[in-house]
């Protein structure tokens, strides 16, 4: 089934009429090309949370592939990632081939990690191109909205490719045409002048009236992977102003973390990693998990499809983790207890899922079925110590669920 039948299907549910209809079918069309070249949750979190043990199984969405690889540093005995978008897996064939191809550490990190280098076209003919997977192959040798060929942007900033990366772009311009800047908080030294210059450069930004309005414009937000029943989730934890939201999420990436030890805030702000601090590096392409992640690359597994279809054909009890990211705020009522269903089916004793939302509401209160619930247990004290220490600090709530024994 092709990547625009199945986020079709992930997005247009039984409360889909009237303009909600609409939105939902533009979005599935925008959503069916590459959005996130790097993922935006914090696997260091996500690890914590599934108290993530040597010989685990895991099921992950492929979404950008950086956790994906981060969680194989923890010696799992599979992860499997599985997406609705071929582009995400394409990205993630690259990223795990590179691994398994390119000579050294370094020209790794030259390739994922400043994805700019001039030799990286001929690294990717060379080395990685003959060992991908042949759908992956014909992504990345096909053409982009400019006629290049994909591979290209990996000489080209290439986390500045896709439509977060385009989207971060276009707030950058924005925002210096509000008479911000963005940029100026990766001049910072320490938390103190990030907290500064954020109050000087983009706190102003957000009561101007063009950024209001457009803040209430759910279209806009498609490129952050945001859709229709996920914007109206915000819009009502927000009590309508989206602005103000927007502001604190963005106030707690600049000013909560230090820069130089967050690449989720060296993209948002830099628009790259900082490649002389290993802790400024997602976790995947850190020295220390280098050689253990090469020699666990094949115990990832990838899987085009919905996480449902994946998991009927799982045998019972055959996993231990589970990482939904927001997924779940797509989802109807029927959608999130049908996935309910085969999670608690497939999960082993104790058995952990872990997801994101983009309100701070759990979206299993008051909506998976009663003795679906009663198989699971979650602590909100927890919850929010996770969500307090997310490096990403885009999302409303962190949500932790053990399976009961």
């Amino acid at each position: 089934m092709g990547t625009h039948t199945l986020v079709h299907q992930a997005v247009n549910n039984s409360t889909t009429t009237g303009l909600k209809a609409l939105g939902d079918r533009l979005f599935a069309r925008w959503f069916s090309q590459l959005v996130y070249a790097q993922i935006w949750e914090d696997p260091q979190i996500d690890i914590e949370a599934l108290q993530l043990q040597p010989g685990a199984r895991l099921l992950t969405i492929a979404s950008g592939g950086c956790n994906a690889l981060a969680y194989l540093s923890q010696q799992p005995a599979v992860v499997h990632a599985v997406d609705l978008n071929h582009s995400h897996l394409a990205m993630l064939a690259l990223k795990k081939t590179a691994f398994a191809t390119l000579p050294d550490y370094q020209t790794l990190l030259d390739f994922l990690g400043s994805a700019d280098r001039k030799h990286n076209p001929q690294r990717f003919r060379r080395y990685v191109a003959p060992q991908l997977p042949v759908a992956a192959r014909q992504y990345w040798e096909g053409k982009d909205w400019r006629g290049r060929q994909r591979y290209q942007q990996f000489a080209r900033h290439g986390y500045r490719h896709g439509l977060l990366g385009r989207f971060i772009g276009f707030g950058h311009v924005m925002t210096r045409l509000l008479g911000g800047n963005l940029g100026k908080i990766a001049d910072a030294a320490n938390l103190q002048e990030q907290r500064e210059l954020f109050q000087r450069h983009l706190a102003p930004v957000f009561r101007h009236p063009l950024l209001r309005f457009l803040a209430r414009r759910e279209s806009l937000l498609y490129s952050m992977g945001i859709p229709p029943a996920q914007f109206a989730a915000l819009r009502a934890d927000a009590g309508g102003d989206l602005a103000t939201l927007f502001h604190e999420r963005l106030q707690r990436l600049a000013c909560d973390f230090p820069l130089a030890g967050n690449p989720f805030a060296q993209q948002a702000f830099a628009r790259r990693y900082d490649l002389t601090q290993q802790d400024a590096l997602p976790m995947y392409l850190q020295s220390r998990h280098y050689e253990t992640i090469r020699h666990n690359l094949s115990r990832l597994l990838s899987h085009h499809g919905s996480l449902t279809d994946f998991l009927d054909g799982c045998a019972p009890q055959s996993l231990d983790g589970y990482l939904l990211l927001d997924a779940q705020d797509w989802m109807d009522d029927a959608q999130l207890n049908a996935l309910w269903r085969q999670i608690t089916r497939t999960a082993a004793p104790g058995a952990r899922v872990v997801f994101r939302t983009g309100g701070s509401r759990s979206p299993l209160e008051g909506r998976l079925a009663p003795q679906l619930m009663a198989c699971w247990h979650t602590d909100a004290a927890t919850n929010r110590s996770l969500h307090a220490r997310d490096r990403s600090a885009i999302y409303g709530g962190v949500h932790v669920y053990s399976k009961r024994t």
